[in-house]
């Protein structure tokens, strides 16, 4: 039954690292897996593979989104390796009763992947269903874990905030602005979650976040 919570772990902004992920039934990935690598398809296939190989035998179900360092998925879909998680792009999966949308996009950010600029940006999102439980994304809404501490300055979509409050999902997860790492109340009922687990300094100091829903 759709009311029957389940528990959900956060993760997003690995950088190359792989953190411990505590019992749960669902984790959700927002992007930037990877090490800075040429070869991406080549670190996914013997590095992050065995990861999410290790969380599936535990029986966690893994869905997951691509972020700006995560070329490969832009550049080379067809040369990935087939892991065991549900890789979404701009794309829905129904797990556990729950709509999840998935989407790698946000605004032009040092010309990385999956960058584009407002006015293309709003036409991604005004691909995302009405209904949508869990809003799955790499980069934050405009006001939410989105303040990057070098330009000084939010960095998040407009358009992103404006259709999250359309649709108005329970949980919205992202990462992307490291030090926007925590929970924050959208208003609305609608929860966003800033999942990265490293700082600004790429370093490995925030714990996944789980919540339950």
């Amino acid at each position: 039954m759709k009311n029957d919570q389940i528990k959900i772990c956060c993760v997003a902004d690995l950088h190359g690292y792989f953190p411990e992920i505590p019992d749960c039934d669902l984790l959700l990935m927002g992007g930037d897996y990877c090490p800075r690598s040429k070869r991406q398809y080549l670190w996914f296939q013997e590095k992050f593979k065995p990861y999410l190989n290790e969380i599936a035998e535990r029986g966690i179900f893994t869905v997951g989104v691509a972020g700006n360092h995560d070329w490969g998925f832009q550049r080379e879909m067809g040369l990935m390796p087939s892991m065991t998680w549900i890789y979404l792009q701009d794309s829905e999966i129904k797990l556990f009763n729950r709509r999840i949308y998935g989407t790698p996009w946000q605004p032009t950010f040092y010309n990385w992947a999956f960058n584009l600029d407002e006015p293309e940006l709003k036409k991604k999102w005004d691909l995302i269903p009405e209904g949508i439980d869990i809003l799955l994304l790499h980069g934050p809404p405009r006001g939410f874990g989105d303040f990057s501490p070098y330009g000084k300055e939010h960095t998040g979509s407009p358009s992103l905030t404006n259709k999250i409050y359309e649709i108005k999902p329970k949980l919205v997860v992202g990462g992307h602005i490291h030090s926007g790492y925590g929970i924050y109340d959208m208003g609305e009922g609608v929860t966003y979650i800033g999942a990265s687990v490293v700082n600004e300094a790429y370093q490995l100091v925030n714990q996944p976040i789980v919540i339950e829903l």
